[in-house]
């Protein structure tokens, strides 16, 4: 099954530096029908002025990983930890039993950036911080492995959090077609263009669940970056 959230019926807030699309509920915007997919709790559709950004804050026992769609993110924790995150790169924070963190736009443009936060397997494990480049060329069967706590994925290369739970990302080119399998349910977010999945629209900004499928294809109609979230029900 798959069910199709447009852009224009999520959760939204304008806080001057950050304009947020919240596909769960979050901080003002409560929908008790939109409490998380599964262990996934948190998508936020940000977009960060230059020059702003998440003062230091504390997190624990979540697995919080955010995907650069333009400009860049400067994180810095209470473990030490400092990178910088560009665009079509990710990094992974599994916040644990405690970290204090900071995520700053230092570019001269707007940052756009999807924040997702995963429920851990384990509860207070040590706080961990990784970051990671992927590939920008265009995907011609299958969306990259971006995010994995697989043990299937170990080797791959992806970055680790702590749940059976995975992240694919790409590109496809206007007119190709790929198909990608699903190991448990998924969230589809389309970052830009538009695609059709098992023939159904999905358009720049949109989310779709996909349940009860080993797999799905999805051709762009024009070219198209997406990211895919398969996680445990």
């Amino acid at each position: 099954m798959i069910k199709i959230y447009p852009r224009d019926t999520l959760g939204s807030a304008d806080y001057g530096w950050l304009k947020a699309r919240y596909h769960f509920s979050f901080a003002r915007y409560i929908n008790r029908d939109r409490i998380g997919f599964g262990t996934l709790k948190v998508i936020n559709d940000d977009i960060v002025k230059a020059g702003h950004g998440f003062d230091t804050h504390p997190h624990d026992n979540m697995e919080i990983i955010t995907f650069v769609r333009k400009g860049a993110i400067t994180h810095k924790d209470s473990q030490g930890n400092k990178g910088r995150t560009a665009a079509g790169d990710v990094q992974v924070m599994s916040a644990g039993s405690g970290i204090a963190h900071s995520e700053h736009n230092a570019e001269d443009e707007d940052t756009v950036l999807y924040q997702i936060w995963i429920t851990p397997k384990e509860k207070d494990i040590p706080p961990r911080w990784d970051m990671a480049e992927f590939p920008k060329t265009p995907v011609k069967d299958e969306l990259h492995l971006l995010v994995s706590g697989r043990a299937e994925d170990k080797d791959k290369g992806a970055l680790y959090i702590h749940q059976d739970a995975a992240i694919y990302g790409g590109r496809i080119q206007g007119g190709g077609t790929i198909t990608q399998a699903i190991k448990h349910q998924a969230y589809l977010l389309v970052s830009e263009g538009a695609i059709t999945v098992n023939g159904q629209a999905v358009n720049a900004g949109d989310g779709a669940e996909i349940t009860s499928m080993d797999e799905i294809s999805i051709t762009a109609k024009q070219d198209a970056q997406l990211l895919l979230i398969d996680v445990p029900g």
